[in-house]
This record gives C-alpha cells, sequence and structure tokens, in this order.
C-alpha cells in the first residue's frame, strides 16, 4: 500500500493512539506511516475481545463447579489461548490442559505456579483463587 492509501478512518479499540504501519512511499521504498486504524480492524478486535470474555466467563463457572481450576479462567481473562500461554511459558500445550485439571493444578509447585502468574501478570495467590 501506498502513504495516501494508510487508513486513518480510526478506530475504537486504539484508544486515540496511533500505530505504526509500513507502506511504499514516492521513491518506492518502505517507510514507516502512523495510522489511526480502520472500521474492519476495530470490528475485528472487538468481536476477538468478546470471545475472550465469553470463554473466560464459561471457564470461570466451570472453576466454581470444581470442574477446571482457576489457571483456565485467567488464561482467558489474559487474553491469551493455549497455544500462546504455552510459547509465553515454554512448556508444552498437553501439560497445560493437564493442569486445567483442578486435582493436577492443586499439586503444582510454586515454582511452576510462578512461571504461570509471570506469563499472566499475576500473583501466585491471584493465580490460586478463583473469583
Amino acid at each position: 500500500m501506498h502513504i495516501d492509501e494508510v487508513p486513518q478512518e480510526g478506530n475504537a479499540t486504539l484508544g486515540g493512539q496511533r500505530k505504526a504501519m509500513y507502506a511504499v512511499g514516492a521513491d518506492g521504498r518502505y517507510t514507516i506511516v502512523q495510522s489511526r486504524g480502520w472500521e474492519a480492524e476495530e470490528a475485528v478486535t472487538t468481536q476477538a475481545v468478546e470471545a475472550f470474555q465469553r470463554l473466560a466467563h464459561e471457564a470461570l463457572r466451570r472453576a466454581r463447579e470444581g470442574l477446571s481450576s482457576p489457571l483456565e479462567y485467567h488464561m482467558y481473562r489474559g487474553r491469551m489461548d493455549l497455544a500462546l500461554l504455552a510459547q509465553t511459558t515454554g512448556l508444552w500445550r498437553w501439560r497445560i490442559r493437564r493442569h486445567f485439571r483442578p486435582a493436577v493444578f492443586a499439586r503444582l509447585k510454586t515454582v511452576l505456579l510462578m512461571r504461570y502468574a509471570e506469563a499472566l501478570g499475576i500473583s501466585v495467590d491471584q493465580l490460586r483463587a478463583v473469583p
């Protein structure tokens, strides 16, 4: 896309901020251009956030019923999916899924809980708790 084609429609999910995009300048070289975003991007971002909120709500219900560990809830609340949490923590996905089981989660060592807490940006106490 050329510099004059960079969308400037606005995107409420950016909170008034601008973001950097690459565009082709008059000299044919790529350059960084500020963009206010566009409506399509806003719609997709809003749908993704709503999906994570729905998943978090369902995981919270399961955690309160004792069907899942608080880890699943905190993962979705932090807008992460299994693949992203695995990548962030350096753990295998199958291992994280296993930690969704309340009995297994209750036996996790503090070192592993600290790893999860750091990835999710919360304390170990918050990770263990079901709100």
